[in-house]
């Protein structure tokens, strides 16, 4: 090959693999957003179960084709102490299955050669997607066809990366350089040190199977790089773990280890297999006679039972490996036992790497800031009637705590609009933000009766027994009716939408009642004009915490998801 023709290969490579990566995005993207509600769905079913979680964690992986979305995923969820390492872990493990299918998919691409190939069928869909998204009315067939679309590109960016490898292929003395490479130890750190840099081992196997069906490499060569590509991906889990809790850089060391264990077990089955037969015997030869003469088939059927097989070989040893990963990366007592310190128990930055899982988890933190809320009003209304200063601490903690939940929702809902998702998920979103407004104003409304207690006991004064009797009696009410709406918000569910504006129309008669009696009551002298003013006051803000949780389940209606 001269200057001009190594060029062009090199740079048909690189553009090769540029679309693949972009097309391997776009296919994750549409697959997460369209099947949105069975992932959402398919987490959620998580157990104790070793089995159901490797199921999941490889369907899940072979539906947004992206293991390291999976595992970025599954980190956040252990980050937000919602789910064991145990469940992750088995979830990491089934990732690891799951994330075989592109390898097939590109395998099965590159048969034909002789008549139509599939590469050229399949590249097809690029431009039949193309026309679907540009032609589309919805968003959900929008998606299918940029889903398509990515389909196709993928297969484009196949053949040009098999076209740039068939050109290097028919030089003799790039060909023999590379298989000079034989050692099976430099060509696993290759293979590892690329899928690192690139970020993806469904883009190192598949740069890998063309290569060995274009003749640059032989299969044992392939393998090894296949091997290696396992151990790089783990580097995707690492990154998103080092920001995470030490749960979760457990679960990323136990992924590093277990890989790394299951290649090196590898390396030292082949070299006995070829001690025994006095090198006739590998992988290579194995799976050579198993398949023959379709070499692309060969390696990603390697790939598969590689990780079908230290999957069912280490998962008897899961809960020693994360004994193991507890000595060797010890609890940050100073900072992860500390109580007072607010933070978000359902999301974090990483998974809006999986956006539909992301608005799910979205959901379970605007619950866990309604709770918050809730509570912090009754504490607000026992201190008010008591002047009882006992949980005054915990209240100021919990208050501190809805500014920070509100700004860290407020934050995530922006980037999580800017994601692609599919059309509920984004009128649900759009929502949100409304909604997250509503019950922070619901603690300042709590902070306001506070302030009403100081102002009564630095006067010396405090509400009558009758007084007191009437705000208990409309707190019930308040938390009736904040027990409806979380129903409705969290399940969609309208139904009761009658019962909850009953529950609100009868908050709203109460404070007028409220109202009413304290003028009968100053008329009469049983009051003084201090404890009035601090009396009306209160009674409009218990008024208006029943609007803002009204709002919540009018949300629901503006989303039109049910």
């Amino acid at each position: 090959m001269d200057i001009q023709s190594i060029t062009i290969a090199i740079m048909s490579l690189i553009a090769g693999i540029g679309v693949f990566l972009i097309a391997c995005k776009m296919m994750s993207t549409c697959m997460e957003t369209l099947s949105g509600e069975k992932l959402k769905s398919m987490f959620q079913k998580v157990s104790s179960n070793a089995f159901l979680g490797v199921g999941i964690g490889a369907f899940a992986t072979a539906i947004i084709q992206s293991s390291g979305a999976t595992t970025v995923m599954v980190l956040g969820f252990v980050n937000a102490q919602i789910m064991s390492m145990f469940q992750a872990t088995t979830l990491i493990y089934g990732a690891s299955i799951g994330t075989t299918i592109t390898g097939q998919i590109v395998a099965l691409g590159m048969f034909g050669a002789k008549t139509i190939s599939t590469t050229v069928i399949f590249s097809t869909f690029a431009g039949i997607g193309a026309f679907i998204t540009l032609f589309a009315k919805t968003a959900k067939w929008k998606n299918i066809g940029a889903m398509l679309a990515g389909f196709g590109m993928l297969f484009v960016g196949l053949s040009m990366m098999s076209s740039s490898m068939s050109e290097f292929a028919q030089d003799p003395s790039i060909k023999n350089l590379l298989q000079t490479v034989q050692n099976p130890i430099v060509v696993i750190l290759i293979g590892t040190f690329l899928t690192a840099l690139i970020n993806s081992s469904s883009v190192m196997t598949s740069i890998a199977i063309t290569m060995v069906f274009s003749g640059l490499i032989d299969l044992d060569q392939g393998i090894n790089l296949a091997l290696g590509s396992n151990i790089g991906a783990c580097i995707t889990g690492v990154m998103a773990s080092l920001t995470g809790t030490t749960a979760a850089k457990r679960c990323a060391f136990v992924n590093v280890i277990y890989k790394t264990i299951g290649v090196i077990l590898f390396v030292i089955i082949g070299y006995l297999m070829g001690l025994f037969s006095d090198g006739s015997l590998t992988f290579g030869t194995l799976f050579e006679k198993m398949f023959p003469k379709v070499p692309q088939t060969q390696l990603a059927m390697f790939h598969t039972f590689f990780n079908c097989a230290i999957v069912l070989i280490i998962m008897p040893f899961t809960k020693p490996l994360i004994e193991f990963s507890k000595k060797v990366i010890k609890e940050r007592i100073s900072v992860e036992t500390d109580e007072d310190q607010p933070r978000l128990s359902f999301i974090n930055d990483n998974m809006l790497r999986t956006p539909a899982v992301a608005v799910a988890q979205l959901k379970n933190e605007i619950e866990n800031m309604a709770q918050v809320s809730l509570v912090n009003f009754n504490r607000a209304c026992e201190i008010v009637c008591s002047l009882d200063y006992k949980d005054l601490d915990q209240f100021r903690k919990d208050e501190v705590k809805l500014n920070y939940i509100n700004k860290q929702l407020m934050r995530f809902s922006v980037k999580l609009s800017n994601l692609l998702l599919s059309e509920s998920d984004r009128r649900f979103v759009s929502t949100t933000f409304k909604t997250i407004s509503d019950l922070e104003r619901v603690g300042d409304y709590a902070e306001n009766i506070v302030e009403y207690a100081d102002s009564l006991k630095n006067n010396e004064d405090k509400f009558s027994e009758e007084a007191v009797k009437e705000i208990e009696k409309v707190r019930l009410q308040v938390n009736k009716l904040y027990e409806e709406v979380m129903k409705a918000y969290m399940k969609n569910d309208l139904s009761k939408l009658y019962l909850i504006n009953q529950l609100e129309d009868g908050i709203d008669d109460m404070t007028k009642k409220m109202e009413l009696n304290h003028i009968k009551r100053l008329e009469a002298g049983e009051c003084s004009v201090n404890v009035g003013a601090q009396y009306l006051s209160l009674a409009t803000n218990i008024e208006r915490i029943g609007d803002h949780y009204l709002n919540v389940v009018k949300a629901v209606d503006n989303s039109n998801l049910i």
